[in-house]
């Protein structure tokens, strides 16, 4: 009967300590991951905010020299559209309601047609923001989105 009580006592301070020390758990804050160059004069970022170990709110867009907002930029999108049938305001937004649903990047974010290359520097913007996130580690890290 001790052994059992034993081995129970056991059981349970392991399983308390390794509830603890989850790592895969976000840490409340802030998060950014931008690109670290330019892109056809763009620099892509994700912002997250996490609160009680959840991601409650994501930011991502891109930025030019100038710090003036791709999903902004009207003539842009009007070319963008009707080359490729979405648009910068469209995708980012879609991208980032991803990721607030799903609460992990990578290949779980679907394409959309025609912001393809945005999906992927999405999924390693993400990658990186959530690896952040867990370390609780709030300064901006670069990445590099190249395709």
């Amino acid at each position: 009967m001790k052994k059992i009580l034993c081995l129970t006592l056991l059981l349970l301070t392991l399983v308390s300590l390794t509830a603890c020390g989850n790592k895969n758990e976000l840490q409340d804050g802030y998060y950014t991951a931008q690109a670290a160059s330019f892109n056809y004069g763009w620099k892509e970022y994700i912002t997250i905010m996490v609160k009680g170990g959840s991601i409650v709110s994501v930011e991502y867009n891109a930025e030019n020299p100038s710090g003036f907002i791709k999903s902004w930029d009207n003539a842009y999108m009007q070319t963008m559209l009707h080359s490729n049938g979405t648009y910068p305001n469209e995708y980012t937004r879609n991208y980032a309601g991803q990721l607030l649903e799903k609460q992990q990047g990578g290949t779980s974010i679907d394409a959309i047609t025609g912001a393809t290359s945005s999906c992927s520097s999405f999924q390693k913007l993400a990658a990186a923001v959530l690896e952040q996130a867990r370390q609780g580690d709030s300064s901006i890290v670069f990445v590099d989105t190249s395709h």
